[in-house]
Formats: structure tokens, sequence, C-alpha cells
């Protein structure tokens, strides 16, 4: 085997680009202003905590919120149904249902209506309609919402809201 002998490679001379490149801000200075990964951490903890202890507290008002839309919904139902009354002489039947406050029912020749601003009922504050008996078992009619669960029953939240417990169908039986 025969080696060759070694060629020396000359490069020329080396750039010097002292003063030619300017700082680019990739590389913090320091004393740079900004926050450290801790600072971090303690204001995300700090807004975790916050979350936390508010976040349930704004959404149980929600719920209450809705509860209470509810009853005065109820109560302005008890209010159209009462002037259904004055005109018809009778409150809707339950096959006629709350639909009659806004629509006139092909056996009421009296129907004086709409008795509701809307041209439709209002579905509950969880999106279900309300529930209309007549006769009813607690007053000349019963009105109810199912509440959050939409199921017959409940506790809390999900409790069902009703005319008779809110005194709308009490109060209308006892001026008859």
């Amino acid at each position: 085997m025969n080696r060759l002998p070694p060629r020396r490679i000359s490069f020329p001379e080396p750039l010097h680009l002292s003063g030619q490149v300017k700082d680019c801000g990739a590389a913090p200075k320091s004393g740079s202003p900004g926050f450290s990964l801790i600072e971090l951490l303690v204001v995300l903890s700090i807004i975790g905590l916050i979350v936390g202890l508010v976040g349930p507290k704004v959404l149980n008002y929600l719920e209450t919120s809705k509860v209470k839309s509810a009853r005065f919904q109820i109560d302005g139902f008890s209010k159209a149904l009462d002037l259904y009354f004055i005109d018809a002489g009778r409150y809707p039947s339950t096959a006629e249902g709350l639909d009659a406050l806004v629509r006139k029912p092909g056996s009421s020749a009296a129907w004086n209506g709409p008795y509701l601003k809307s041209d439709k009922l209002p579905a509950d504050p969880w999106g279900n309609r309300y529930n209309y008996r007549s006769p009813g078992e607690h007053g000349k009619y019963d009105l109810y919402s199912y509440g959050a669960d939409g199921r017959d029953g409940g506790v809390g939240n999900d409790a069902d809201i009703t005319s008779w417990d809110i005194g709308a169908a009490t109060a209308s039986t006892e001026k008859r």
C-alpha cells in the first residue's frame, strides 16, 4: 500500500465580525424585566385557589336563580290562567293545556287572548315544558316544573317547582 504524503490545506483569513453583529435579544440579560418560573407558579396557584373557592358559589348562584325564574314564570302563568278563567268561566282542560293561553281552543267561545305576551309558551329554565293538569289534585289546576333533573321529585335544585308550593293555585282557589 502506497501512502500519499499529507497535503497542506490553507484557509483564508478568519473573519472578524466584532462590532458588526447586533444583539437580537435571544439571550436574556441579567436584571432584565420579566417573571421567573417561581413567580409564575405562585400566580397560577393563587388563580387556581380563587377559581376553586369562588367557582362553586357562582354555579350554585346560577342554579338558584333558575329556580327563582321558574317560580316567577309559574306565577305569571297563574295570572294568565286567572284571566282565562274570567273570560271563559273555567280553566283550560288538561287536554287544552297551557297552549290555550296563546291559541284559541276550539271549545272556548269566550276566549279573549292571547293571555301571554309571547306567541309561544316559554320553556322552564332547564329547557323543559311546564306540566299542567286541570282539575288539579292541589287546587283548581296543578302547574309545575320537574326542576333541574327533569324528573318527578328531587331535592335542592332538582326539586319540583309547583304552583301549590308557591301559592299561585291556592290563591286562585281562595278567590272563587
